[in-house]
Parts: C-alpha cells; structure tokens; sequence
C-alpha cells in the first residue's frame, strides 16, 4: 500500500490540488496530513482520497475543520494519534509539541510522521522511522512525500506551480 503525505499547507489550495495529483499519480491510496491546513478548502482537496488529518498550531478553527474532514469522509486525530494500515503502525502529529511528539514517540510506532518545521526529513530513531514531508508554504522547494508501506520506501517529490509566490 502506498500512502501520501503532506504538511503545512496554509491556505495554499491550488498548490495542495497539484500535490494531491501527484501522490495519486505516484500511486497514493491514502493520505496523511500533518497539520497547519488553516481552512477548509483545504480539506476538501485532500478528500480525492481517505484522508488522516491532525491540526497544527495555525489551525485556528478546529471546530470547522473537523466538520469538513467528517464530510470528506476523513479521520481527525486531533492534536496526534496512532492507526494501522497495511500492517504498519503510524502516529501522526505536526510537530509543534515537543510532549505529543514524546507521547507517540513512546508508543514505538512504526512510522512517526510530523510537519512544522517545513524542513523535510527522514531518519530512524530506535524502531521507529521519522518522516517530515516538508512543506507547500514558506520552503524553498514544496514537497510531500510517498510512502511504500510494503516496501519501506520513501520518496520525497517536489511540488511545481506555475504561479509560484
């Protein structure tokens, strides 16, 4: 199974459709969003395919956006949270507090997944592998990543738009 990944998508709708695109192009049948969507336009992009979603530090409206994630039949874990797939135990969160991080962390997933620090990243800490996407907003290249759940491999792809800012 492969799964896509993202982060850090402040408001940046067109620029997280092409994203989306990608990762289904590349193969993506789920995705994970690590948080700081900001609105629910958002949300609706990443709902072309299951979807599970945290909020970051510059989700303001929670409460909207947890509707629009229940709409696009996607899963809100909140702050962090920890869900199998493929046989493979991921934990999420975006990476703003250092004590979810120590939480899940603890949990010995097999995947911990984060965003905010717009720096993508991919490293092994114990059993557990640590993966940043990166960012669609404020990086100085937009990426997302793609993950082979069977395969173990990650590829980080770099997001292109023509109207770049």
């Amino acid at each position: 199974m492969r799964i896509g990944i993202l982060s850090d998508t402040h408001n940046r709708v067109q620029r997280t459709k092409l994203a989306v695109q990608l990762l289904i192009a590349e193969g993506a049948q789920a995705l994970i969003h690590c948080g700081d969507l900001t609105n629910s336009e958002v949300v609706e992009e990443c709902s072309a395919l299951p979807c599970y979603y945290v909020f970051g530090n510059n989700d303001f409206d929670e409460s909207e956006l947890s509707r629009s994630m229940t709409l696009g039949g996607g899963i809100c874990l909140g702050k962090g949270g920890e869900f199998t797939l493929a046989g493979r135990r991921i934990a999420v969160t975006h990476g703003d507090s250092t004590q979810e991080i120590r939480r899940l962390a603890a949990l010995e997933p097999d995947y911990l997944m984060f965003g905010h620090t717009h720096v993508r990243a991919d490293e092994k800490h114990g059993p557990t592998r640590y993966i940043n996407p990166g960012a669609l907003h404020r990086a100085p290249t937009w990426t997302v990543a793609r993950l082979d759940l069977d395969s173990d491999e990650l590829r980080h792809l770099d997001v292109f738009d023509h109207q770049r800012r």
